[in-house]
């Protein structure tokens, strides 16, 4: 079996331009209970956001279209294929593509982030299905894996954390040099800039998307907090000192910006919620990133505008989003587009 790098395929940065963003609508009832409609109107006005910049496609299980096109309006397209869950960030494809005008997709292994569910079976199937659907070659991938835990930044660097790749729950029996051998071979990476562990209570094990991403090659984003009596603070000071003793892929030392977490809030069952202003969606020409309600919301906004000062930035309410166990990049997953000049 072919491996992507061997067909001079990578995984492009999240800000190359895009063909569309895929979603999926909410419906694990399992898992929203009574807030699956707050969480319906919180996934539409993300969507009818990012529509405001590129093209938005929301996957939906067939008796759900329907709902789609009311809520979300005739700016989003529906696609019906069977769903389990809604986190179109880690269980949708990783798009590849390959400089000359070549798009493909990763199909990683998929256990409902290391069994936290039981019924994942259709979750498991949708990158093939939704590959199929678009005619694009497809790589399944020996490794599990969630699209929210790694980061890329386009030429060869990748960032992850053990919490959740060297998870036991994910892929026991391989070592750390084996995992980066799987994502140089289906991502291009040839450098992993590995953090530690992520945010009290995440559910999905540290996923990096609420950690530290790339704003462009060499200077990254990553999540602090200046409470020393916070319970992230010991972990987020380490990824801090992590990714300043890195080098990416080119030598190059990171510039760090820090940017401050919202104030801790807890959900239905007491546990913490995992707030993250990292995990925002970098679109055509803009960002969609979450407000909390929180004091800190204008200070993030401020920070993130400056990183990317050639984007438009908007600030969505995630709040009822958060609550199912994820942020607005969880929920996204972005097409690059191979050949912009014909759109």
């Amino acid at each position: 079996m072919r491996r992507p790098v061997e067909d001079g395929f990578f995984m492009p940065a999240e800000w190359a331009i895009h063909k569309r963003c895929w979603m999926a609508w909410p419906c694990r009832v399992e898992l929203w209970g009574g807030h699956l409609d707050a969480a319906r109107e919180a996934y539409a006005e993300v969507a009818k956001t990012i529509a405001e910049f590129e093209p938005v496609t929301m996957i939906a299980k067939p008796e759900d279209v329907a709902e789609v096109s009311l809520r979300c309006g005739s700016q989003v397209g529906a696609l019906p294929l069977d769903l389990d869950d809604s986190w179109a960030r880690d269980i949708g494809p990783s798009f590849l593509v390959d400089g000359k005008g070549g798009l493909a997709g990763v199909d990683w292994q998929f256990n409902a982030w290391g069994g936290e569910y039981s019924d994942y079976k259709k979750d498991a199937d949708l990158a093939r299905a939704l590959l199929s659907h678009l005619e694009v070659s497809r790589y399944e991938a020996p490794l599990v894996l969630e699209g929210g835990s790694i980061h890329v930044d386009g030429e060869g660097t990748l960032l992850t954390s053990e919490q959740c790749l060297l998870n036991p729950n994910r892929n026991p029996a391989l070592t750390p040099k084996e995992i980066e051998t799987h994502l140089g071979d289906y991502l291009g990476a040839r450098t992993v800039v590995w953090l530690g562990q992520g945010l009290v209570d995440d559910e999905t094990d540290g996923h990096v998307d609420n950690l530290a991403c790339f704003v462009k090659p060499g200077v990254v984003l990553a999540l602090t907090t200046q409470d020393s009596q916070d319970t992230n603070h010991a972990a987020l000071q380490d990824n801090l000192a992590r990714l300043r003793a890195a080098r990416d892929a080119k030598g190059r030392e990171l510039e760090v910006v820090e940017i401050e977490q919202p104030a801790a809030a807890l959900d239905d069952n007491g546990k913490r919620l995992a707030r993250s202003y990292i995990n925002f969606y970098i679109a055509n020409g803009g960002i969609v990133m979450p407000s909390f309600e929180d004091p800190k919301d204008s200070a993030a906004f401020a920070t993130v505008s400056k990183c990317f000062p050639g984007r438009k930035v908007r600030q969505v309410p995630a709040g009822d989003i958060v609550r199912g166990g994820g942020g607005i990049h969880c929920i996204t997953q972005q097409e690059p587009d191979v050949d912009p000049r014909e759109d």
